[in-house]
């Protein structure tokens, strides 16, 4: 079966048009940053050492954390000791909740916790989190809450549709806002 002339011009055109918008993605995927950092902050009315002490026991961030009330069935998992570099904190839930795994990679005792996130589902990738505390006067507590990575190009192209910086932002406000009430209402 033969093609009109007038299908073949179509096709080729469709190519050509097809053709010039992979490029031009890829071209955009070059000129889009591949990094993002997201952190939040706070002032807690409670000593530094309580903050602190109530902050770097991952099992305690499903008390104030917006995700865990993503799935109220949620299954979680700990390994290790809590509040110690090496101890994991799992999750597998619904697709808003996704599946994934949080490990403590980093402590300075009293200022800094450092985490790894590595998330599986509903996509694989992996960040790095941190809360850091620092004294602002006896009873009176800064707590920083953040995330950083990168995309892989062309992935980073999402980055363009995606403000991470307003959605993790508004998600870590939240539960900092959470983490000040607990802790100011009972002293931790």
């Amino acid at each position: 079966m033969l093609m009109s002339s007038g299908f073949v011009k179509a096709l080729k055109i469709a190519a050509i048009v097809f053709s010039l918008m992979i490029a031009v993605l890829l071209i955009l995927a070059y000129t889009v940053n591949t990094k993002f950092a997201v952190e939040r902050s706070v002032i807690i009315n409670q000593p530094v050492e309580e903050v602190f002490d109530y902050v770097k026991y991952l099992r305690n961030q499903f008390n104030y954390s917006v995700w865990g009330g993503h799935d109220p069935d949620m299954i979680q998992d700990f390994r290790g000791t809590d509040g110690t570099v090496g101890f994991i904190s799992a999750w597998s839930g619904n697709e808003e909740a996704g599946s994934g795994e949080q490990e403590i990679v980093g402590i300075i005792e009293g200022e800094r916790i450092d985490y790894e996130l590595r998330f599986f589902e509903p996509f694989e990738s992996t960040s790095n989190a941190y809360m850091t505390t620092e004294a602002i006067t006896e009873n009176e507590t800064r707590v920083s809450w953040g995330m950083f990575g990168s995309m892989p190009r062309p992935m980073n192209l999402l980055l363009i549709f995606m403000n991470l910086e307003e959605a993790i932002g508004n998600d870590y406000e939240t539960g900092l806002n959470n983490l000040k009430a607990i802790l100011e209402s009972t002293g931790s």
